[in-house]
């Protein structure tokens, strides 16, 4: 059956960047005001940095977390699963993984694979919607296939001894 195997990628659903496109926006419109009152030497509020600074920290957020998404790649195969987002890279055997833990998350579920000294998370599927109607998507798509390969290939079996705080709402699956 392991040579039947198909050696598949994954990409993440990509969001809208008109989040990024707004926070810039604000960005620019903010901090060149702040800007344009120091350099002809007027007076401002206090206020201006005050929404300045954490205007530019939550674009630099946005615009890193879009990145992010854009680099990931989440690969299966027959010796096991690889992930990368531009920041964390897991190259993981399958016998190398030791527990995995899904847990609730706002849109869909948070999977986490931890293996001996590494470890990635991933989203599945999770839907956006107001008033019935879908906004947008996020997480992989085929996001209960990887887990569910995950937990089938790594031999990994449900376990009830992991203890997390608050988050025992979850399902954790470890090595026995």
């Amino acid at each position: 059956m392991q040579d039947q195997f198909e050696k598949r990628e994954f990409n993440p659903e990509l969001v809208s960047r008109r989040s990024e496109a707004i926070a810039w926006g604000s960005v620019i419109m903010v901090n060149g005001a702040w800007l344009g009152l120091i350099l002809f030497n007027q007076s401002m509020s206090f206020w201006l940095p005050i929404l300045g600074i954490p205007l530019l920290l939550i674009a630099l957020g946005i615009s890193l977390g879009n990145w992010m998404d854009r680099k990931t790649v989440l690969k299966l195969d027959v010796n096991g699963v690889y992930f990368s987002n531009g920041l964390r890279h897991a190259d993981l055997r399958w016998n190398e993984i030791k527990e995995v833990r899904v847990l609730p998350a706002q849109w869909g579920k948070k999977v986490q694979v931890f293996g001996e000294k590494s470890y990635f998370a991933f989203h599945t599927l999770g839907e956006v919607k107001s008033n019935g109607k879908v906004l947008g998507r996020t997480g992989f798509i085929d996001g209960d296939l990887i887990l569910a390969q995950i937990l089938d290939k790594s031999g990994i079996s449900e376990s009830k001894q992991v203890d997390l705080g608050d988050q025992q709402e979850g399902y954790y699956y470890s090595r026995q």
